[in-house]
């Protein structure tokens, strides 16, 4: 219950951009603008000073590392192993598998600090500088190749992708901005959060699930099920410190990510499939993130 009110504030933020979308003037056009806004500037930027000043410690952060990537990989796998069922809609496939293994970084990021402070900011942030790339080149791949997209040329365009690789680069080459510069790029990140967050409850909806629900719950339970025990899992095997363990498993429990829908529809995809999805995997996530972290309390 503790967990749950920590993270209220966070879920709030969501209900509120649903109402604004449903009940107030601000209404779909509104929030079109700022679901680009957060993610072509915003996120990017906050990726960006994330990356930059996280210490890069491999010896105190490698096991963490590792594990994250290994939750990605299975989440890839299982999703990508989707396709090879009879009667699976390719088009359908392409958009969703995406929502299987990408995490939802708005709330991962407002969650870390929440549960574990600024070290825990450090290690999500470290998590997501590796899981972005990997889980944007997944999620580009089955896309590009069903609507006959340029992989390359997607990859290099996406700014997630981008913003991630040059925080690695400044930070590997030990890049300091002077401080009007480091103050405006830290407060363009800070409004990420808050306006990623509105974004996502405005964009809920359901009404694209109907086109494959049985497909859509296979992503589903893959995201919220499968990848949160094997972060357990996997946390417990490789002894992780207590710290670490909150973290990625919290990572492991994220609902997908939001600009899931951005990545379909812009690449030919079926967006409001995706958008269901994605609608149910944060409504899923305010239940099952404070279960996943209670079920790690109990098993160590």
């Amino acid at each position: 219950m503790s967990t749950a009110l920590l993270l209220l504030p966070d879920f709030l933020l969501i209900v509120c951009g649903f109402c604004l979308c449903r009940y107030s003037t601000l209404d779909r056009p509104v929030w079109d603008a700022a679901e680009k806004l957060v993610y072509y500037l915003l996120f990017p930027v906050l990726l960006f000073n994330s990356v930059v000043r996280s210490p890069l410690k491999p010896g105190e952060t490698l096991s963490l590392t590792l594990v994250g990537v290994a939750v990605l990989a299975i989440g890839i796998v299982l999703a990508f192993a989707v396709r090879a069922w009879p009667g699976v809609d390719g088009r359908l496939h392409a958009s969703g598998a995406q929502v299987a293994f990408r995490f939802n970084s708005f709330i991962a990021l407002a969650l870390a600090e929440r549960l574990g402070g600024p070290g825990g900011v450090a290690w999500m942030a470290l998590l997501l500088a590796v899981g972005v790339p990997v889980c944007n080149v997944a999620a580009v791949w089955p896309l590009a190749r069903h609507g006959g997209h340029s992989y390359a040329r997607e990859i290099v365009r996406n700014p997630l992708i981008v913003a991630t690789v040059l925080g690695l680069i400044a930070n590997l080459s030990g890049l300091k901005f002077p401080d009007p510069v480091s103050t405006t790029l830290q407060r363009i990140g800070v409004a990420a959060l808050p306006v990623g967050l509105l974004a996502v409850g405005a964009g809920l909806r359901m009404g694209g699930l109907k086109a494959a629900p049985g497909l859509g719950l296979v992503f589903v339970l893959i995201r919220h099920a499968v990848l949160p025990a094997a972060g357990i899992g996997l946390a417990l095997a490789v002894g992780l410190p207590p710290e670490q363990r909150l973290i990625v498993v919290l990572f492991a429990a994220m609902p997908t990510a939001s600009s899931a829908y951005v990545l379909a529809a812009r690449m030919g995809g079926d967006g409001p499939f995706v958008a269901g999805l994605v609608s149910v995997s944060i409504l899923l996530g305010m239940v099952s993130i404070p279960w996943w972290l209670a079920v790690l309390g109990w098993v160590t």
